[in-house]
């Protein structure tokens, strides 16, 4: 070694280097102006000899291993520019490669302090992993926070999983991590290793990877660099001047890997699924689909709901691109996409976000406050800023990268309460000495407003099952601000009700009608959800009382009662084959029940509600208003029986609800009608069609001018046993 290269070296930045203990690489890899020409400095451990070559003269200069671990250097008289690469070579091969530190760091202090603060909203554009051309060399930009780390390197076959060679550069004194690695390219697997304090070595997988092996490996993968072309701007123009609060949802519940199955443990591909989706979501008139969480997840039997990769579509059905066109062709077809979203807990995968660092990270400091024991996971830590960040910037990158329609947030109740399915002593107060969880609050509020404020249009639903109060209230009327909230409570009590003996519904009528009552005290959803048919929770017809056709007719009336009940509509997929069998995610529904009348009636009947849910004002205008709703008879306890109008904005509008829960079948039964003139039945749910008993009333009805119900007309109608009529006024 020549003095001159000897006096240029820093011999302790070196052994940090060697030793892997750098987090600004930079100061001491790559090329430097010295006096009098260039020192460029490379660490490449196992090489047995290094060269420089320069890409403009094509001149070759020896490096000197100055260090026997693997560090070179060498000092060239007079050169400043520093467009060169390395000839390495390992063994018997020479293989060239590009410097990843002669690059620039991208990431500014502006990303940092705005990540720092929580409000960059687009952070998945900066970290993770993402392939791109730098001064003419095709690499992958990789990022990543780590705090407290001592050390982070990006490791890969592409430098033989070794951490040693690609040690990543903190930007400024920031927590986060970066490097452009040339040797890296699409469909590459990797992760971060990290070294903490004390020797502590981590292999993590990128919490902002858009792509993740196929389970049950967890390697991030570096995604597609094909940037897909939507076809979906008429449906994206006519979402942005769309008031959903006046107009018909009839939500699809889906969950993909089990929808169709190609094979035992083989799945459709995103683009095989979306025309099976289509033609089954359009027969059945819904208006949405609600994917239970296509976020990459290891394990099956969590349906999703235990996120490994929450910016990735899991890798089972294909790539990132692969759903964008599912969720285009859906939109083209006219159909809404909703999407499972779950930022209340994560699992406690070891390469995963647990400890991301040795320490809680994503997870909360106090051990009273992380673990949700129930589910087996852990919570998020709301208060720390990136921590919201990530999750605030995820719920905006599957609305703007991949144009959802709408979130149904997972477990919001958990999110609310520190207390939530924890024992007492299990768990901390808030600062007040309350359970509320006030950062939780405060993050939901949040990303509401984020939300809202760039994608007004979006539907946020919350799925809540607790007295928290407001969860619909604008943010500036002390709300949540969520659009809607899953209405548990119509949900068990419509459960308890129709799998109760009829003898004795009229002890339950009360409590059964309440929640018509209620109805407008928030925005609400109704939902027959994936949840209430599986562990041992019977499927939907077995849930229903008595033997046979009984089981039929009561199942007819209970999702008919659904559509005539004010609020949003939500059904999981195989509900409509009233099928035998709980849903299980290893098998499809029982679709070959639809052969059989019976089954095949009550899909009928389902198509046909929706139809008439999105044909008729009444049904949805006024639905989350006190007067879309008139009751004519709600206390026929005995009778165990209801008389409703649904109103649309117009009187003429208006229809005649009346729900038989009961299997007698009444003849000339009267009725109280607000105006005169003729009516006639649109709708029964013991239709024929549906294979019902035929209890229709065929003909137009006349109310005559005689006091029923405390109105000035009524009607004599027919009420078939165990039915939901609906009739229309004749408008001349």
């Amino acid at each position: 070694m020549t003095d001159k290269l000897y006096d240029l070296m820093n011999w302790p930045k070196i052994e940090s280097v060697v030793y892997s203990e750098e987090d600004k690489p930079q100061r001491i890899l790559g090329a430097f102006p010295v006096k009098k020409g260039m020192l460029i400095q490379t660490f490449q451990p196992q090489a047995s000899d290094v060269k420089v070559k320069f890409k403009d003269t094509g001149k070759i200069y020896p490096m000197e291993q100055v260090d026997e671990e693997g560090f070179y250097a060498v000092f060239i008289p007079g050169k400043k520019k520093m467009n060169y690469r390395f000839l390495v070579t390992e063994g018997k091969e020479e293989i060239q490669i590009e410097d990843s530190y002669r690059f620039e760091p991208l990431i500014t202090g502006e990303d940092c302090v705005k990540f720092s603060a929580g409000i960059h909203y687009e952070i998945y554009q900066v970290l993770g992993a993402h392939p791109m051309v730098r001064d003419g060399v095709f690499g992958v930009q990789f990022a990543v926070w780590v705090p407290k780390a001592v050390r982070v390197s990006v490791v890969g076959k592409f430098n033989h999983w070794d951490g040693r060679r690609h040690q990543m550069q903190r930007v400024s004194d920031s927590d986060i991590f970066e490097l452009f690695v040339p040797e890296a390219k699409e469909g590459d697997i990797y992760k971060y290793e990290i070294k903490m304090r004390g020797g502590l070595v981590l292999l993590k997988s990128d919490p902002y990877a858009n792509t993740f092996e196929l389970r049950p490996n967890s390697c991030s993968v570096v995604g597609e660099t094909e940037k897909y072309k939507w076809s979906d701007s008429a449906w994206l123009k006519k979402r942005e001047t769309t008031d959903y609060h006046r107009q018909p949802i009839s939500v699809y519940e889906l969950h993909l890997g089990s929808f169709q199955k190609k094979g035992k443990k083989t799945f459709y591909n995103y683009r095989e699924l979306a025309p099976m989706v289509i033609s089954h979501v359009s027969e059945l008139h819904m208006t949405h689909v609600e994917i239970m969480p296509v976020m990459e997840h290891i394990l099956d039997e969590s349906w999703g709901y235990q996120t490994t990769g929450y910016y990735a579509p899991t890798s089972r059905f294909g790539s990132f691109n692969d759903f964008k066109y599912f969720i285009d062709e859906l939109h083209k077809a006219g159909i809404g996409v909703i999407l499972d979203w779950v930022p209340a807990h994560f699992p406690k995968n070891g390469d995963g976000l647990m400890c991301f660092n040795g320490y809680p990270l994503y997870e909360p400091s106090l051990e009273n406050r992380r673990e949700h024991k129930r589910w087996g996971t852990y919570a998020f830590d709301y208060g720390k800023k990136e921590v919201s960040n990530f999750l605030i910037a995820n719920a905006l990158y599957w609305v703007e990268e991949f144009h959802v329609d709408g979130l149904r947030v997972d477990a919001v109740s958990s999110m609310l309460y520190h207390d939530y399915d924890r024992l007492d002593g299990d768990w901390t107060p808030n600062i007040y000495g309350g359970s509320e969880n006030l950062e939780g609050i405060e993050f939901i509020k949040h990303l509401n407003s984020i939300i809202k404020k760039r994608n007004p249009n979006v539907l946020m639903i919350a799925e809540e099952s607790t007295l928290f109060g407001n969860i619909t209230a604008p943010l500036g009327e002390e709300g949540l601000g969520f659009d809607y909230r899953w209405n548990f409570e119509f949900m068990n009590e419509a459960f308890r009700f129709f799998g109760c003996d009829p003898l004795f519904r009229k002890g339950y009528y009360n409590e059964f009608l309440n929640t018509m009552v209620y109805a407008c005290n928030e925005h609400y959803m109704l939902p027959f959800s994936h949840d209430e048919v599986v562990h041992g929770k019977h499927s939907m017809l077995n849930k229903m009382t008595g033997e046979g056709d009984a089981r039929f007719s009561h199942l007819r009336l209970m999702y008919a009662y659904q559509m005539v009940h004010p609020g949003k509509k939500l059904t999981f997929m195989g509900n409509e084959t009233a099928g035998e069998y709980e849903w299980c995610e290893s098998l499809t529904p029982e679709w070959k029940l639809l052969k059989k009348k019976k089954n095949a009636g009550v899909m009928k009947m389902i198509s046909v509600l929706n139809e008439l849910y999105q044909t008729y004002p009444a049904l949805y205008e006024l639905e989350e208003e006190n007067q879309g709703l008139e009751w004519i008879n709600n206390t026929a306890i005995n009778e165990t029986l209801s008389v409703f109008l649904r109103k649309g904005s117009k009187p003429e509008e208006d229809l005649l609800v009346i729900c038989n829960f009961t299997p007698v079948h009444r003849e000339n039964y009267k009725i109280g009608v607000p105006y005169p003139g003729q009516y006639r039945e649109i709708f029964n749910s013991d239709d024929k069609a549906f294979c019902g008993t035929h209890g229709v009333n065929a003909n137009i009805k006349t109310a005559r001018e005689e006091e029923c119900d405390e109105r000035a007309y009524c009607l004599r109608v027919k009420l078939a046993p165990l039915s939901v009529s609906i009739f229309e006024r004749v408008l001349s």
